[in-house]
C-alpha cells in the first residue's frame, strides 16, 4: 500500500527522513538505521583517500620539474635548487614544495601520446584513449565506486571536483560523478532550501517527487531515473548531515589560510584536507592557466608557480603534520607537458611525448626520481612510463584490485588496468 502524503500534525525532519528511507524513495530502512556507525568510523580512520592535482592545459614540466640547465637551445631561463629529498632538484620557483620533497616522487619519464587538450584529459583520468563506443569512468569515480560505496553511513560524495566538473563516472552511473565545488571561497549552492520554503513544505515536495520516481522506476525500469533519485537521496543527507558545514573554510585559523594561500587553488588544496580528514575517497583541485603558448616564463614566474608552490607545500606539509599523507595519495598532473623547444613567443606547445608527473603519500616510498630524459629533454633515455602503469599504481596503492573488471551496459568487458604494471620503485 502506498503512504499517504504526510500532514503537519506531529511531523518534523528527523521523522520524514526515517519515513523517506524506509518508503518512498524505496531505500531499505535496515540499510538507513542498521547498527554500523561504530564500524564506519574505524573504516573512516583507516580510509585510504587521494586528491588529485589537475593542471589544466598542459603545464610546463621542463620549467617546474626536470628542468635542462645545460641545454643551450631548450633550457630556458629558470634554475634548478636542491630540495629536502637528496639528489632531487626542481624549480627555483617552487622553494616551499622543495622543503616538502622527501613526501613526494618526480616521475621525468612519461609517455602518454596524446597532444590533443580533450583527448589527453580524458586519458589521464580514466587510462584509455576516447572511444565512440564506451565511455569509461574517471579514475576517481572508480575509487568511489570501489572504496566510498562500502560506506553505507556516510553523508558526503566520495567523488568531489573543485574548481573543474572532473572527468564524469561513464556507465558506472550519476552515483558517482564528480560533486563539483566551483568556487572553494564560496557557499555551496543548492545546499539549503529556498528562503520561503519552510521545513515541512520542503519535506511533502520530497515526499511527493519520491512517489513519483519511484512509480516511474517500476513502469520503466529506466536506469537514469534510477540514477537520478539516488543523486537526490545522497543531496538530502548532506543537506541534513553534521558534515554539511565541511566546506567552510572560515572555521580554519588565520594562519592555516595564509599558509595554503586564499586564491581558488590554495583554498581548493585546503578544502581537499578537510574532506579526506573526513573521509572523502576522491579530491581533484583544478588550477587552470597552463595553456603557455606565449609569454611562458613570464606566467609561471609572476602567476602560477607561486600559487601552486603554495598551496601544493602547504597540502603536503598538512597531510603529514596530520598523520593523513599515509593514507592520503597525492598526484600532481595536467593532460601533457610542453614541448623542449622554446617558440617565437617565448612560449612551449604541446608535448606529451617525454613529460613529468609528481605521485606521493599514500604509503608508498617517496623522496625519489623515477626515469629520466636526455639533455635537452626530447626523449625518454631512462625507465619509460605509460600512462596505465600511473592508473596501476594509484589504484593498487588505493588497496583495490589490479585485476578489477566491469561490465558496460552493452556487455563488453572493461578493465581498471589494462596492460599497465605498478611502479616497481613506488610500491613493489
Amino acid at each position: 500500500m502506498t503512504p499517504s502524503i504526510i500532514t503537519p500534525r506531529g511531523m518534523h525532519r528527523r521523522h520524514f527522513l526515517g519515513h523517506l528511507a524506509a518508503t518512498t524513495l524505496g531505500i531499505p530502512a535496515a540499510q538507513f538505521f542498521a547498527n554500523l556507525r561504530a564500524n564506519a568510523a574505524v573504516a573512516r580512520k583507516n580510509q585510504r583517500s587521494c586528491i588529485v592535482l589537475w593542471m589544466s592545459g598542459g603545464p610546463s614540466h621542463l620549467d617546474i620539474w626536470d628542468l635542462k640547465p645545460d641545454s643551450e637551445k631548450n633550457g630556458g631561463p629558470f634554475k634548478p635548487i636542491a630540495t629536502s629529498a637528496p639528489g632531487v632538484s626542481i624549480s627555483e620557483h617552487m622553494p616551499k614544495t622543495a622543503k616538502q620533497m622527501h613526501h613526494l616522487n618526480v616521475l621525468r619519464s612519461l609517455d602518454s601520446k596524446e597532444g590533443n587538450h580533450e583527448r589527453g584529459t580524458y586519458l589521464m583520468h580514466t587510462g584509455y584513449v576516447p572511444n565512440p563506443t564506451v565511455v569509461h569512468p574517471g579514475w576517481g569515480s572508480t575509487a568511489a565506486f570501489e572504496i566510498g560505496s562500502r560506506m553505507e553511513d556516510f553523508d558526503l560524495p566520495h567523488c568531489v571536483s573543485i574548481n573543474t566538473p572532473g572527468q564524469g563516472a561513464g556507465f558506472l552511473g550519476m552515483s558517482y560523478t564528480p560533486f563539483m565545488v566551483q568556487n572553494p571561497n564560496a557557499p555551496i549552492a543548492n545546499l539549503a532550501p529556498p528562503a520561503d520554503v519552510d521545513d515541512l513544505r520542503l519535506d511533502r515536495r520530497l515526499q511527493l517527487l519520491g512517489r513519483v520516481e519511484t512509480n516511474f522506476i517500476k513502469q520503466r525500469g529506466a536506469a537514469p531515473a534510477v540514477d537520478h533519485q539516488a543523486v537526490y537521496r545522497k543531496t538530502i543527507k548532506m543537506m541534513n548531515s553534521k558534515y554539511k558545514d565541511i566546506f567552510k573554510l572560515d572555521s580554519e585559523s588565520p594562519e592555516v589560510r595564509e599558509a595554503y594561500g586564499k586564491h581558488s587553488f590554495g583554498s581548493g588544496c585546503l578544502l581537499a584536507r578537510r574532506l579526506v580528514e573526513q573521509g572523502v575517497t576522491y579530491v581533484e583541485v583544478a588550477m587552470g592557466g597552463w595553456d603557455t603558448h606565449a609569454d611562458n616564463f613570464d606566467a609561471l614566474s609572476t602567476r602560477l608557480l607561486p600559487e601552486l608552490d603554495q598551496g601544493m607545500a602547504a597540502l603536503t606539509a598538512d597531510l603529514a603534520s596530520r598523520g593523513l599523507l599515509d593514507t592520503t595519495m597525492i598526484v600532481w598532473m595536467g593532460e601533457f607537458g610542453r614541448t623542449p623547444r622554446i617558440n617565437q613567443n617565448a612560449g612551449r606547445d604541446h608535448w606529451p611525448r617525454s613529460w613529468s608527473v609528481v605521485m606521493g603519500g599514500g604509503g608508498m616510498k617517496s623522496g625519489q626520481v623515477v626515469g629520466s630524459t636526455d639533455k635537452d629533454g626530447v626523449d625518454v633515455s631512462d625507465r619509460p612510463i605509460g600512462v596505465m602503469d600511473m592508473i596501476a599504481t594509484m589504484t593498487k596503492t588505493m588497496g583495490i584490485g589490479i585485476d578489477t573488471q566491469y561490465t558496460t551496459p552493452r556487455g563488453r568487458p572493461m578493465k581498471v588496468v589494462d596492460g599497465g604494471k605498478p611502479i616497481a620503485e613506488l610500491v613493489g
